[in-house]
Formats: structure tokens, sequence, C-alpha cells
């Protein structure tokens, strides 16, 4: 499930399960060459929340997970910041990033 969050309680959406947030904005290169990668990892791992963040729009939300550079990928599980990957990777390497 892909799902882009504006103003929606960010703590609420990464509480429960296996969560990726992407950290992007419209003018970032990389951003669009991983954003097609990212929703594909949404449709093809089981139980996986994907959750698209424009840091232009949450800059807040950015700062707190410390995100200097885009595109930045985290994963939470059950809440907890679990993995971070900064930059552009192909999605074999997203893909051992899982497991």
């Amino acid at each position: 499930m892909l799902k882009h969050l504006n103003n929606e309680n960010f703590n609420e959406e990464i509480k429960e399960g296996l969560v990726l947030v992407d950290f992007y904005a419209d003018w970032c290169g990389p951003c669009r060459m991983i954003g097609p990668i990212v929703e594909e990892l949404s449709n093809e791992i089981p139980n996986l929340k994907v959750i698209k963040i424009n840091v232009d729009e949450r800059e807040d939300v950015a700062k707190t997970y410390g995100v200097m550079s885009i595109p930045t990928l985290i994963l939470f599980r059950n809440g907890e910041m679990e993995k971070k990957q900064v930059g552009f990777v192909p999605k074999e390497v997203l893909i051992r990033w899982f497991n």
C-alpha cells in the first residue's frame, strides 16, 4: 500500500507493522528515479506499508529523523526506526536491504 502523507499524524501511520518511508522532493532527480521502484516494492512485499513524504511540505518530520539528503528511505517496524538508506540504489539492492 502506497500513501502520500501531507497533514496526517506521522507517528500514527508508522506505529504498527512494517512501514517504509520515502522522503523525497518533486524537483529531485534521484527521487524521481527511485519513486517507481518504491511503488513496485509496495505491491511486491507482503504487509509493507509505504509512505511518501515530500520534504518541502513536511520539513518537521524530515528534521526529526535527520534527513539531510534525498532520497532517503527509512524502514520502521512497529514505530521503531530499523534502517536508513540515503541516495538512489537499484531495486535489487533494496530487496536485499529488506532481508
